[in-house]
């Protein structure tokens, strides 16, 4: 065999092993892009697992729990001062009220006249409360009303000023001034007379009437 055909042959082997080589060469550089692949997926965690222990729109699920949590005590304070205000608002309107009505009751209680006496003590009873109610009634038809008739007696009253003393949505006590002006069959001029009067009233079904009504 030539030296030239040798030369030949040997370039064929030369180019062979040149082109495994480089096929091996890139064989290994897939291999280290897989593996650098592999790594970096390794390295960065899923989208999913990046935020964790979140609630709705991102929001870590402890703060999402405190802003709930602060909803919660601030909705019992609104209530709670809601109720105080409404509590404060039925006191104020006892006050006024009871007072409204220990002065009418107390000048349907205590003025009469001899000619309209039945029908007054009728219509005064109408504004007191059960047992307070029946003493007025029998006071007023067994002693009061037959010596109005006997001696044409007629009484008038007049609150010269009133106060609270203590009221809630359910009880008030109030103190009044009362002048009375009494005339009778036996003695024409009028005889005056002031005093004070304490008047307990209870709140029943939304209408103030008297419990107790007596001078002091």
């Amino acid at each position: 065999m030539s030296d030239e055909n040798r030369t030949e042959k040997n370039d064929g082997k030369d180019e062979t092993v040149v082109l495994e080589k480089s096929s091996e060469t890139l064989d290994e550089g897939n291999e280290l892009d897989t593996a650098s692949d592999t790594s970096a997926d390794d390295a960065v965690p899923p989208a999913d697992d990046a935020v964790t222990d979140t609630g709705t729109g991102g929001v870590p699920r402890a703060l999402a729990g405190a802003l709930v949590a602060v909803a919660v005590v601030l909705a019992a304070v609104v209530g709670w001062l809601a109720y105080g205000k409404s509590q404060d608002n039925a006191a104020e309107a006892a006050r006024t009220d009871a007072v409204q009505a220990a002065e009418e009751q107390a000048v349907a209680v205590l003025a009469y006249s001899y000619d309209k006496v039945d029908e007054q003590v009728a219509a005064a009873a109408e504004g007191l409360t059960g047992d307070f109610r029946e003493e007025y009634l029998n006071l007023m038809n067994n002693v009061i009303a037959p010596g109005a008739k006997e001696k044409s007696i007629s009484v008038q009253a007049v609150v010269q000023s009133s106060s609270i003393v203590s009221a809630d949505a359910d009880h008030a006590v109030t103190m009044l001034f009362v002048n009375t002006i009494s005339t009778n069959s036996e003695y024409p001029e009028a005889v005056s007379s002031a005093s004070r009067v304490r008047v307990e009233l209870e709140n029943e079904n939304g209408r103030w009437l008297v419990s107790r009504l007596a001078p002091i």
